[in-house]
């Protein structure tokens, strides 16, 4: 008895394994990768050939002729399948393998990107079933996982987002360390002084003003750096050399050396640091209506009649910009906040800028412009 029972258990046992188990793998369509085109890339059709076979296989979703076994029956049946990429060649071999799909692959080189269209055609309905074209940066050391998004994205599954976000050219400069937002340009715009500043600018030369408007024009360049990139953000050094005071017969130079990121896809930047110009200064003190001074009245140690007045006892001496001053280098600090703004390939951003500084706050604002240049194939 016992041992018609482990009899009857391994006879259960071996047609489980021949029967269900060869049931469950037929589940999976059979396919086979018929016809590979690749142009422009470094890696040989051979190669292209293999990550697409492994590709496939890791995918899972069709159980994948063999290469070998694929280019037999082809030979046998007489079918040339290096060009076969049109529907009744391509539905001719898979009647001749036998198989329910047949998928092609055409990776091509244009430019800048690389371009991999896989197609999958249904045997039985004699259709193409399902196609994904999907275009990549430059990036051919790469070609086996842009090959692995492919597939993925025909199988149905969404590929890692991480590595698509650096592969995949979605058209977006700033997606990507490879496709860089560069600004470099001409800038432009104006500045207005309040406090202290603008009552400097617009004195008289002869009480140590400058003779100027509150508003000032300027115009200059804009180089900067891109240190970091990350998906939509961007991480830069930007040098702005600017000229300005033109319009008051004045040229005050000035250089501001800002640590800029842009963030979005929509280019808004943010950016501050140091701005430095030369401008004249001197050393005095103001009056505060004792000791035969005006009160609010700015004494410079320049005048004839300063020592008549100055007492380091009463008052401390500070350093003021004074037209009759030396030449000195001014720092302050630049917040400044923008946008670029897009018509096809032409750039033009725009921002806008405060200066608070302890003798009177600057406010202002500019732009430029700039033609977008892809960066250099690998």
């Amino acid at each position: 008895m016992k041992t018609t029972t482990i009899k009857l258990f391994l006879c259960i046992s071996l047609f489980y394994m021949l029967a269900i188990i060869p049931a469950f793998s037929q589940n999976k369509p059979i396919a086979a990768l018929l016809a590979v085109e690749s142009k422009g890339v470094i890696q040989d059709q051979e190669a292209v050939n293999f990550m697409l076979n492994l590709e496939l296989e890791k995918a899972g979703i069709y159980s994948l002729l063999d290469k070998y076994e694929t280019s037999d029956i082809l030979k046998k049946n007489n079918l040339e399948t290096k060009n076969c990429f049109g529907r009744s060649c391509v539905i001719a071999a898979g009647k001749a393998l036998k198989t329910d799909k047949i998928i092609t692959a055409n990776i091509d080189r244009f430019g800048e990107k690389i371009i991999i269209t896989l197609k999958v055609f249904d045997i039985k309905t004699e259709s193409l079933e399902k196609t994904d074209v999907t275009e990549y940066l430059n990036l051919q050391p790469e070609l086996q996982k842009m090959i692995e998004i492919s597939v993925q994205k025909l199988a149905g599954i969404k590929p890692d987002p991480n590595i698509a976000d650096l592969l995949v050219n979605y058209d977006m400069p700033i997606e990507s360390p490879k496709t860089r937002l560069r600004l470099n340009g001409p800038r432009m715009g104006a500045s207005l002084a309040f406090g202290d500043a603008a009552s400097v600018m617009t004195a008289k030369e002869g009480d140590g003003g400058f003779n100027m408007y509150p508003a000032m024009f300027n115009f200059g360049w804009q180089h900067e750096w891109q240190y970091l990139s990350s998906g939509n953000f961007q991480a830069l050094i930007e040098g702005v050399a600017l000229i300005g005071g033109l319009e008051s017969g004045k040229m005050i130079p000035s250089l501001s050396i800002l640590n800029g990121f842009r963030v979005g896809k929509n280019g808004w930047e943010f950016a501050f640091g140091p701005s430095f110009r030369v401008v004249k200064k001197a050393s005095g003190f103001f009056g505060d209506g004792n000791h035969g001074t005006e009160d609010g009245k700015w004494y410079y140690d320049g005048d004839p009649q300063f020592n008549n007045f100055y007492n380091p006892l009463w008052y401390s001496r500070e350093e003021r910009v004074d037209s009759r001053g030396q030449n000195a280098l001014s720092t302050s600090l630049i917040l400044a906040a923008g946008k670029t703004f897009k018509s096809g390939y032409l750039n033009i951003p725009v921002n806008v800028y405060i200066s608070p500084r302890k003798e009177g706050t600057i406010v202002g604002f500019s732009f430029g412009f700039n033609v977008y240049r892809k960066p250099k194939s690998q």
